[in-house]
């Protein structure tokens, strides 16, 4: 099986970094990705700043990650994300003609409901088909929710960008079906594990040879530890573990927990996910 990309989540929003509104994307795309046997290798927080999140997604952008990105992807002044990511690729926006259908039919859907007639010329309704101007190159994503589409990108070296609106109950359904579609190769489902103990009064800088040798030992393995100083059960701790493919993760633990007893350390319970 080829290595899953690496998956970054990139949240823009002054109302985020204001404390206006507390995220809710970081917790629930670990969520996503997990239940599918993968990991988030980074989050990042960009202001309603153009420039600033063009420099953002020209760094995210960089490598091969895979990035997805929740917010300021609309049509009024304080969303840049649509011209921030053009920015960062070096290319023009494009009013997508797959979006624009799916945002006139959104318009006349809505006209109709209100017993109006459809006015394509109306000012607002102009400013409405700006959500519909990508990065040259860009491809839709669907958005089950209003059919306002997000988009997707490649950079030239490879990565791909995923923008999304801000709104949970639109962008979270959306990764569902980015994943599903375009990421099913590189699902883990059952064939990845996490094994990992409670090690009393364990210090980081003393285990730090055994985790060294572990992972030295076990190259599919990465060797992870949890300080804790005030908890309330176990008080100072460690938790001390392995994770990656199940029957590697069982050589490596079992290592893991000799070199443990080796030291002497103290072992409270074993945990497993």
């Amino acid at each position: 099986m080829n290595p899953a990309p690496r998956f970054g989540l990139l949240v823009v929003g002054d109302e985020i970094l204001s404390g206006k509104r507390a995220d809710k994307h970081l917790p629930r795309v670990i969520e996503l990705l997990a239940a599918r046997g993968l990991s988030l290798a980074w989050a990042r927080f960009a202001p309603d700043d153009r420039d600033a999140l063009a420099g953002t997604l020209r760094e995210a952008l960089a490598g091969r990650d895979v990035v997805f990105g929740c917010g300021g992807i609309g049509a009024t002044p304080d969303d840049h994300t649509r011209q921030a990511a053009a920015s960062a690729l070096g290319v023009g926006l494009q009013l997508h003609p797959q979006a624009r259908a799916l945002i006139v039919a959104r318009l006349q859907r809505l006209a109709a409901q209100q017993g109006q007639v459809y006015e394509p010329d109306r000012p607002d309704h102009l400013q409405r088909l700006q959500m519909g101007e990508f990065p040259l190159g860009a491809r839709i994503i669907p958005n089950p929710y209003n059919q306002i589409p997000g988009f997707s990108c490649t950079s030239p070296s490879g990565a791909v960008l995923h923008a999304m609106p801000g709104f949970p109950v639109m962008a979270w359904p959306m990764i569902e079906w980015l994943l599903e579609q375009h990421y099913a190769a590189y699902f883990r489902r059952g064939a990845w594990g996490e094994r990992s103990v409670i090690v009393f009064e364990g210090i980081e800088g003393q285990l730090t040879p055994l985790m060294q040798h572990i992972e030295a030992t076990h190259p599919q393995c990465k060797v992870f530890s949890l300080p804790s100083v005030d908890h309330p059960t176990y008080g100072r701790h460690l938790e001390l573990g392995v994770k990656g493919p199940i029957e590697p993760v069982q050589a490596a633990y079992a290592d893991l927990l000799d070199g443990l007893r080796a030291a002497a350390a103290r072992l409270g319970p074993e945990l497993v996910r």
